[in-house]
């Protein structure tokens, strides 16, 4: 290591490095970036507080010997323990959206943030009063919603006091504590009186198949906000057979199952759905009014 100290001085040349240590040791993305370029960009800018995104501008910065010392450790723990870049540097992004993590709560990767800013507006209802991010995690949904609607009340709720304990902290680093609540249960349990025009959820939803077979990285996280069972759906079940008790008669409840879509339809066969598409992805969230949850 005190060779690569010595021969590695600007930003350009540990970027370089950096991603060719990731591709000869293979490691899997999948927590905010595809690529080698993209995972040695984001761990270089978030170890030296650069801003996020902004690494042209630097690249032929000289780093001093302590900046140098922490990214060869940074790289050397992203190859040999397969800690993700996120757990790493303690932060997770959502468009321009930065939150704290560790690995109390799976990594933010969900895309609701794109849906809310676009393909969900056309089902929401006009006034929207009370949101329910449901499986909140890091709470990062919950502050996306606070964002979309500035003047609802958000719920956030977990089954995890250790998850919802960093959901506090982004909630606080947005200083949005008098809007959104956060609530400890086993999903509807704690809010039995309470409805909401909109709730969305990224529950577990990886079957067991799936998580036998995950890579390094993602044993990382949380079992309890990945493991759903044979088919992944057994959260799916519970939150579906709940959610009319708790949507208003014009609500709508929005749920991601990642690559589970052909599950679900063989699960919900007389269920009216509607499949949200974004611009990266389609067929991973699905979209149920009340009237249907009540007429099942």
């Amino acid at each position: 290591m005190s060779a690569v100290l010595d021969e590695l001085f600007t930003l350009r040349d540990w970027l370089r490095y950096a991603i060719t240590r990731f591709e000869d040791a293979e490691i899997f993305y999948g927590h905010g970036t595809e690529n080698a370029y993209d995972e040695a960009a984001w761990l270089l800018l978030g170890a030296l507080k650069l801003p996020h995104g902004r690494l042209e501008g630097f690249l032929d910065a000289r780093l001093t010997t302590p900046e140098r010392q922490r990214i060869a450790n940074l790289i050397s723990q992203r190859i040999t323990k397969r800690i993700p870049t996120a757990y790493l540097l303690q932060e997770a992004w959502l468009g321009d959206l930065r939150f704290y993590v560790d690995e109390r709560v799976i990594v933010p990767r969900s895309y609701f943030a794109e849906l809310l800013a676009d393909t969900l507006q056309a089902w929401i209802p006009d006034t929207v009063t009370d949101v329910l991010d449901l499986c909140t995690g890091s709470g990062c949904l919950a502050i996306v919603l606070a964002h979309h609607f500035p003047d609802a009340n958000v719920d956030a709720i977990d089954l995890s006091p250790d998850a919802l304990a960093v959901a506090e902290r982004n909630v606080h680093a947005y200083a949005l504590e008098g809007q959104i609540e956060l609530i400890e249960s086993d999903l509807f349990d704690e809010v039995p009186e309470r409805r909401y025009q909109l709730i969305i959820s990224n529950p577990p939803y990886v079957t067991t198949a799936a998580m036998e077979a995950l890579p390094p990285e993602f044993r990382r996280e949380p079992v309890l906000a990945l493991a759903a069972g044979d088919d992944g759906l057994d959260v799916v079940r519970q939150i579906l057979a709940q959610a009319d008790d708790h949507l208003t008669d014009d609500g709508i409840i929005a749920v991601e199952v990642g690559h589970n879509r052909d599950l679900v339809e063989a699960a919900f066969p007389d269920l009216p759905m509607t499949w949200l598409d974004t611009e990266h992805a389609e067929g991973k969230v699905f979209l149920v009014q009340a009237g249907d949850l009540e007429r099942r």
